[in-house]
């Protein structure tokens, strides 16, 4: 995250501000939506801070969801390399840190031979809080 917050433009800043309090992952529209007051109306506008965003890994898609959430991984560097645990009952998203996994995944490759640039890992079963629900 090589970027700082002073770099960003006034719709990155105002994206990555709603993303960043928010309580779970926003889809494109609901980011829309809650941002039209200051003063970002059309939907390439979200979409561009967006892309932006995710690209100096200020923010990451939830591909299963089609929506973002925050970095909240300060040791995050590349923003092609994520893995999250979504729970099935709570829908409650986390960015996984584990260095095992990422030095793993960092030098993995199928049976052809080739290496992977990029990756969006999403698992998924129970938040240790509905397990004990149950």
């Amino acid at each position: 995250m090589s970027q700082k917050l002073e770099q960003l433009s006034k719709n990155q800043q105002i994206v990555l501000n709603l993303i960043e309090k928010a309580k779970g992952p926003l889809k494109a529209y609901s980011i829309l939506y809650n941002v039209q007051k200051k003063g970002i109306k059309a939907p390439l506008q979200v979409y561009r801070a967006l892309e932006k965003l995710i690209k100096i890994g200020k923010i990451h898609k939830i591909e299963s969801k089609n929506a973002f959430i925050a970095c909240n991984n300060s040791e995050c560097e590349i923003s092609n390399a994520t893995a999250f645990s979504i729970c099935d009952n709570c829908e409650h998203v986390k960015e996984i840190k584990n260095a095992k996994l990422s030095k793993y995944l960092s030098n993995f490759h199928d049976n052809s031979g080739m290496k992977f640039k990029k990756y969006n890992l999403e698992f998924f079963g129970l938040c240790k809080n509905c397990k004990l629900k149950q």
